[in-house]
């Protein structure tokens, strides 16, 4: 497909809210598409040149694009920043400049291969004189494309796409266009719950079908979707529902699955990201405590003070996610990591094994170390043992407990009730924290008027739809920084119109894409007409920032929200 081809379905998806219309224009763009191509457009429609768990960065920063504008149309450096600062998108700079240097005149020159390819040439680009290949590969490309092309050509190493279309609505129209119907995604989502490849799926469906993309399996380098846990109110309804359960600690820190082959060590994010460079003892500790040739185990990693032994809190736990300084944030905070399932070992997955078998494996898998522990837990079908759990662990600082059925399966993807967190209770009438994404903001009067920002529209993720619908406005309970720090992130983030995947009747003084997550504590959820989530959280304040750490999309969700109000009145779900 001809790159110029391909950004004008950018265009049509960029301009486009409704999420059915992003489906049928996926399918057209779809149709297409060859088969050996349809996961290089996949990759591109998310802003990137490879699946996220890869760390193949662009690395090219906002003076770097400039210079490659520059140098592309001739022009002026200065000119090329002074037109960013007044329209704020490099892409857009791009554009503009294009249409004035080249005119309306159209290029078909650069098929979506080439560019895409070169795209990944750039990003491999190392030594001595990196900076200046880069500029000059990307002005290059510049030259062979027209302005809309070029838009939306620059956003890719900015990594600031803005179609805002989530893996969910992706899967749809590959289901819509290869299966018939966008219900049956559910028949692709295992795969790529097992995966974590887009592309991979949409190359394996179109050369062999649904067949094909069922046979995918488990890989060591690929992470695997982790699977969630769902919540009850209290532990009496935890046996009353599950009956006797394995109990886990419920660490406060990062999920980190931890890939081992050979003597190579990849660790991943529960959002796909490989972080492998910023967690060196865990990759020592790997290396020396893994007795298997190849493993993934599934673990939480966080903070901890060796002199006085106790754990840290997140937020200092969340300093070690940094790219610079990781030797001497690393003596500073030290990571243990506690290892509480183990996915696959020695060539065979373990996923279908019930908890207990993967946690047999996991013991014998494992050595006493300095750096990894297993947290194998505890049986228990007595409420009264599990309160007194519960009550132990938040005495170690801990968050609270999760609670397992013994003969669950590893659901990838998953949040079901095989798996329920118990946390520590608010002192209002609402016992958890809510995980909210930020979608816009509304603008401060008086004192808050310096910061930009006076109160956040703040959402859910309603999983089915694959979309955000708002839950609340925060006015209170941030600190002057944290609104300074909020209003800072998100003008970096903010965008002209609504974006694609939220449903809001309340329209705010700046919409933002769906990216910043925080948790959030209220004292009760309300049922409101007035957000799309159908509820509203009464006095919401911010307990945390939760972006480093989680997507959008892991989010607290519509469902688990309603089942929340339930819980909160002694509802039946």
């Amino acid at each position: 497909m001809n790159f110029s081809n391909l950004s004008k379905y950018f265009e049509k998806l960029e301009a486009t809210s409704s999420r059915l219309a992003l489906i049928d224009i996926l399918c057209e763009l779809f149709e297409e598409v060859k088969p050996e191509d349809i996961g290089k457009i996949s990759y591109l429609i998310q802003g990137r040149v490879a699946p996220f768990y890869e760390a193949t960065e662009i690395g090219m920063s906002d003076k770097l694009v400039a210079a490659s504008i520059s140098r592309a149309y001739g022009v002026d450096k200065d000119h090329v920043l002074k037109e960013y600062g007044k329209l704020g998108d490099l892409g857009l700079v791009a554009e503009k400049i294009s249409k004035e240097s080249h005119g309306s005149r159209v290029k078909h020159g650069m098929t979506t291969n080439d560019v895409f390819e070169t795209l990944r040439d750039i990003a491999k680009m190392t030594g001595e004189g990196t900076v200046e290949k880069k500029i000059s590969t990307l002005a290059s490309l510049l030259e062979k494309v027209d302005g809309v092309g070029a838009k939306h050509l620059v956003r890719i190493p900015l990594g600031v796409s803005r179609l805002g279309i989530g893996d969910p609505t992706i899967l749809d129209a590959f289901a819509k266009l290869k299966l018939g119907d966008k219900s049956k995604r559910k028949l692709l989502e295992g795969a790529y719950n097992r995966t974590s490849d887009l592309g991979l799926i949409g190359e394996t469906l179109w050369k062999g079908g649904l067949k094909s993309v069922e046979k995918l399996k488990v890989t060591v380098g690929r992470p695997i979707r982790s699977q969630l846990a769902e919540r009850l109110p209290n532990p009496e309804k935890v046996i009353e529902k599950m009956g006797e359960v394995n109990v886990q600690r419920k660490l406060d820190g990062f999920r980190v699955q931890i890939h081992k082959d050979g003597e190579n060590i990849r660790l991943f994010s529960r959002n796909l990201e490989e972080t492998t460079l910023m967690f060196p003892e865990i990759v020592e500790g790997a290396k020396k405590q893994i007795k298997a040739k190849t493993a993934i185990l599934d673990t939480e990693a966080i903070g901890f003070n060796p002199v006085s032994e106790e754990f840290l809190p997140f937020q200092e736990t969340t300093q070690r996610r940094r790219k610079y300084g990781i030797d001497e944030m690393s003596k500073k905070i030290p990571l243990k990591a506690f290892a509480f399932d183990i996915l696959y070992k020695d060539g065979k997955s373990l996923i279908d094994l019930s908890q207990t078998e993967r946690l047999n494996v996991l013991e014998k898998t494992v050595e006493d170390g300095e750096t990894i522990f297993v947290e194998k837990g505890e049986l228990i079908d007595d409420p009264k043992k599990l309160q007194e759990m519960l009550d132990e662990s938040i005495a170690e600082g801990l968050e609270g407990l999760v609670v397992k059925r013994p003969d669950s399966k590893y659901e990838a993807g998953a949040r079901n009730f095989n798996w329920v967190k118990l946390k520590r209770h608010s002192n209002g009438e609402l016992k958890d924290t809510i995980d909210v994404v930020i979608l816009g903001y509304i603008f401060g009067r008086g004192k808050r008027a310096d910061f930009g920002a006076g109160a956040l529209l703040v959402g859910v993720y309603d999983k089915q739809k694959d979309e955000f619908v708002t839950v609340s406005k925060i006015g209170t309970g941030l600190t002057d920084e944290e609104f300074r720090e909020i209003h800072k992130r998100a003008d970096k983030i903010k965008v002209d119109h609504k974006p694609a995947r939220v449903n809001s009747k309340l329209v705010p003084s700046v919409w933002i894409k769906p990216e910043i997550v925080i948790e959030v504590l209220a004292d009760e959820i309300t049922v409101s007409p007035n957000h799309t989530a159908g509820y509203a959280l009464r006095f919401p304040r911010l307990v945390k920032f939760r972006d480093a750490d989680k997507k959008a999309e892991d989010a607290t969700t519509l469902k688990e929200l309603i089942e929340m109000y339930n819980q909160q009145y002694g509802l039946r779900s």
